[in-house]
């Protein structure tokens, strides 16, 4: 699903120039599960940002599905990350003061789908992730897990080929880390491919497969046992 081909990303100029990425190739193949770790610093973050088309790479090729992500413009790059990515975030980044059926409606609002439709298919990935009873309450509301399933109702409700995840765990505690990660591992069962950056090693293990990077570079991977 993924290849990346001496992907670099530079910040700054001169003195102030900074390598977050540094010439980096490799493959994640369609099913996988992935988690990235490493230091802060190292460029996993960068990494996940370039592959959801929320950065542009300064060298290299960014291939998805075998189309050639970095020859797309502004416009073809916002209609991707739309219909084919999904997104988790540590800090949720859900609209306080909207609930929980808006927020999650919001990605087929910006892809156009018709209202009656969307909060169909809103109403119907909330209540797979137990959350039925909270439609109507608004994040502040909300534990920090029911929080969690909520931005991950929005990942899943335009039916991606490809979850990125950033630290979906960073601001949670240990219970419902793993009530997150199992319902990872469900959407890996059913045939999703899961980017996920964690610094966290005992979450990294529900992957598949761990990519170690350090100072901008890939410097080792990991199978994980199943």
């Amino acid at each position: 699903m993924i290849a990346v081909e001496g992907l670099s990303k530079i910040y700054g100029h001169g003195s102030a120039r900074v390598t977050a990425l540094d010439n980096v190739s490799l493959e994640i193949k369609t099913g996988e599960f992935v988690a990235v770790m490493g230091p802060s610093g190292s460029g996993k973050s960068t990494f996940l940002n370039v592959l959801g088309c929320l950065e542009r790479p300064s060298a290299g090729r960014y291939f998805l599905d075998g189309r050639d992500v970095t020859s797309l413009d502004e416009d073809e790059l916002a209609d991707l990350r739309n219909r084919r990515l999904g997104f988790v975030f540590q800090t949720f980044n859900l609209l306080p003061r909207y609930d929980v059926l808006h927020n999650v409606e919001l990605p087929l609002i910006y892809a156009g789908v018709p209202r009656k439709e969307r909060q169909e298919r809103a109403k119907a990935i909330i209540e797979r992730l137990g959350l039925g009873h909270r439609l109507k309450h608004r994040p502040p509301a909300l534990s920090g897990g029911e929080q969690q399933r909520v931005a991950i109702a929005r990942a899943l409700v335009n039916n991606p080929a490809l979850i990125l995840a950033d630290e979906p765990t960073g601001n949670l505690d240990s219970r419902n880390s793993h009530e997150i990660m199992a319902l990872f591992r469900e959407l890996h069962a059913e045939g999703r491919t899961i980017v996920m950056v964690t610094h966290e090693p005992d979450i990294a293990r529900y992957a598949g497969r761990i990519l170690y990077f350090l100072d901008g570079a890939v410097v080792r991977e990991e199978a994980v046992p199943a």
